[in-house]
């Protein structure tokens, strides 16, 4: 189980009191912010996993001039 972030009941108050319509909206936001995060997390993991891939193919004599820029 996770856990609790300090200010995690402050913020349910908050969105308790809110109007249907606007609690609609905060759990849009919220469901695009965790989805923001898991597209990030997976392309940072899809470019370490290429890295090896494609060493070769960077690493070579002919492309070494555009390592210093």
């Amino acid at each position: 189980m996770q856990t609790q972030h300090p200010h995690a009941q402050e913020l349910l108050n908050k969105i308790s009191s809110l109007p249907p319509e606007k609690v609609a909206i905060v759990e849009d936001f919220v469901e695009f912010l965790r989805q923001r995060d898991e597209r990030t997390s997976l392309v940072t993991a899809a470019g370490k996993l290429s890295q090896k891939s494609f060493q070769q193919v960077w690493n070579n004599p002919e492309d070494a001039e555009y390592d210093n820029l």
